[in-house]
């Protein structure tokens, strides 16, 4: 879904992300991801960590991580995150709703970017690491195309063989007739099926 400012809506990524939430049980919180080296409970820590960053760079406001962001832990996750995180995804959306939180100049973790670049940066975050906790916990994930098709236009600019360190593993290419969704995921370093 796209605002009538032009600006992509991050509820549908967010709707979804929730939904996987309940089956992120506490038996499965030391279960692998797709993310080398995480756990979901790591998982977990880091969209704590990434639904306040982001929202905070929606609003404007102090980079809460300025010198980048921690090594997610599983031992860090709050215990009170089945509450925050919807909380905090819901905030996320409210803030970038706003025509304002797209203009000018951003910061998160250190790395200052126009607003509407890092505006997507956050959206790819929600989409790929809610397919990495759909995956983890073994549920289904859709996303919707119009979400799909802005993540997939930011991804292949940033992608390469190499990976892009701290962002991206290297890329794993997918057929061009693969479904979008496989394609985004392949450009972030992950193997879909």
């Amino acid at each position: 879904m796209i605002h009538n400012n032009g600006s992509p809506d991050f509820e549908p990524a967010a709707r979804a992300l929730k939904g996987l939430l309940p089956g992120a049980t506490d038996d499965r919180l030391t279960a692998p991801t797709p993310c080398q080296s995480w756990v979901v409970g790591d998982l977990l820590d880091h969209l704590m960590g990434l639904t306040l960053a982001f929202r905070t760079a929606a609003e404007k406001g102090p980079d809460p991580a300025p010198d980048g962001p921690g090594d997610p832990s599983v031992d860090r996750l709050d215990p009170q995150w089945r509450s925050r995180l919807p909380v905090r995804l819901d905030e996320l959306v409210v803030a970038w709703r706003e025509p304002a939180a797209w203009t000018g100049e951003t910061v998160v973790g250190g790395v200052v970017l126009p607003a509407e670049v890092m505006g997507v940066v956050a959206l790819n975050e929600l989409v790929v690491h809610g397919w990495d906790l759909a995956r983890a916990t073994g549920q289904p994930y859709d996303i919707d195309d119009q979400t799909l098709d802005t993540v997939h236009r930011l991804v292949s600019q940033q992608a390469s063989s190499d990976g892009t360190p701290g962002l991206f593993g290297p890329s794993v290419i997918q057929p061009d007739d693969a479904p979008l969704l496989d394609r985004v995921l392949g450009l972030t370093g992950r193997t879909p099926r």
